[in-house]
C-alpha cells in the first residue's frame, strides 16, 4: 500500500531559528502537495503551527491529536480536517501512531525526542515497520545523529538499529526515502 499519511514530530514553541519556522511550512505544503493526510500534535503554535496552516492553505487534510490538559496550553487548532481531545500523552501517541504510515522529524525538544524515539525503539524489536526520516535543519540534528554513530561504536546500539534512524538534507528527499520505504 502506498504512503497515505506522515505524522510529523516537532516543537510548539517556534525556536530561535527563522529555518525552523521556514521547513515547518514547507513540510505542510509538500505534504498537502502530495496528497497525503498530514497527523500532528494539534496545537496552532510555534512550528507546529506553521506546519499545520501551511497544510491547511494548501488544501491538505489534517489530523491534530491534542491532550485535554494541552488544548488551552498549546492553544488547539481550530482549522483542522479532525481535531481529536484525548486523555493524555500515552493516548495522544497511541492515536498518532494508529494513523500514520510513517514519520517525519523536524527540529524538536523533550516531546519530539521522546515520541520518536518510542517509534524507533518499536521498529527495532520488531512491533512495527513504520519508517523514520529525520529532516537535519540548518544542522539541529547533526549532534543527534552523531550521538547514534557514538553508541554504535561504543557497542550500545547495533548497526541495524542505527540504520532505522535515518537523516536527510531536506524536505522532499525525507518524504521520498518514507514513500520508497512504505511502498517498497
Amino acid at each position: 500500500m502506498p504512503l497515505q499519511s506522515v505524522c510529523v514530530f516537532l516543537a510548539s514553541a517556534a525556536g530561535k531559528r527563522p529555518e525552523s519556522l521556514a521547513a515547518a511550512r514547507a513540510a505542510g505544503a509538500a505534504i498537502a502537495a502530495r496528497k497525503l493526510a498530514l497527523v500532528y500534535g494539534g496545537a496552532a503554535v510555534g512550528t507546529m503551527g506553521a506546519l499545520a496552516d501551511a497544510a491547511v492553505a494548501a488544501g491538505g487534510h489534517t489530523v491534530g491529536v491534542i491532550p485535554v490538559g494541552m488544548v488551552d496550553r498549546e492553544l488547539a487548532h481550530k482549522g483542522l480536517s479532525e481535531l481529536h481531545v484525548v486523555a493524555d500523552m500515552h493516548a495522544r501517541k497511541a492515536l498518532m501512531f494508529a494513523r500514520a504510515d510513517g514519520f517525519l522529524v523536524l527540529p524538536g525538544g523533550y516531546g519530539t525526542l521522546e515520541e520518536i524515539f518510542e517509534v524507533l525503539t518499536g521498529v527495532y524489536i520488531g512491533l512495527h515497520a513504520k519508517p523514520v526520516a529525520f529532516v537535519d535543519i540548518a544542522g539541529y540534528y547533526a549532534p543527534l545523529a552523531a550521538f547514534l554513530d557514538h553508541a554504535v561504536a561504543e557497542g550500545l546500539i547495533r548497526p541495524q538499529a542505527r540504520a532505522v534512524a535515518r537523516f536527510h538534507g531536506s524536505i522532499d528527499a525525507a518524504l521520498d526515502d518514507l514513500a520508497a520505504r512504505v511502498d517498497g
